[in-house]
């Protein structure tokens, strides 16, 4: 197989001068130019991506979050199935939801 212009140049991976075939010339290490009347950049501080803003504003949203929730519960406390299915099962006031009929009062 004869070697083509391609397979001799390694694909496109080195340039071809007029000495052959020679590796890349290496880039030249130089300063980025920074306007000292442009913005200052910064790194901003962060964890896995939450920086103090957003986490202040997630930790709000999240009260809010808990005291629609307990509003709901508060609000539908009176439902047998509510009642039944979520409030029996907390650990501290579950008790109250509990509701046995006595045997006098049991038609049955």
């Amino acid at each position: 197989m004869l070697p083509t212009l391609a397979r001799r140049a390694q694909y496109g991976l080195q340039s071809e001068g007029a000495r052959g075939v020679q590796p890349w010339r290496q880039r030249a290490e130089y300063e980025t130019f920074q306007s000292k009347y442009g913005p200052k950049y910064k790194v901003q501080p962060h964890f896995h991506g939450i920086n103090p803003v957003n986490g202040s504003r997630m930790i709000m949203a999240g009260m809010f979050g808990v005291a629609a929730g307990v509003g709901v519960l508060l609000f539908l406390d009176g439902v047998p199935r509510v009642q039944r299915d979520i409030l029996q099962k907390v650990p501290i006031i579950g008790p109250y939801f509990v509701h046995e009929v006595p045997p006098e009062d049991n038609p049955f």
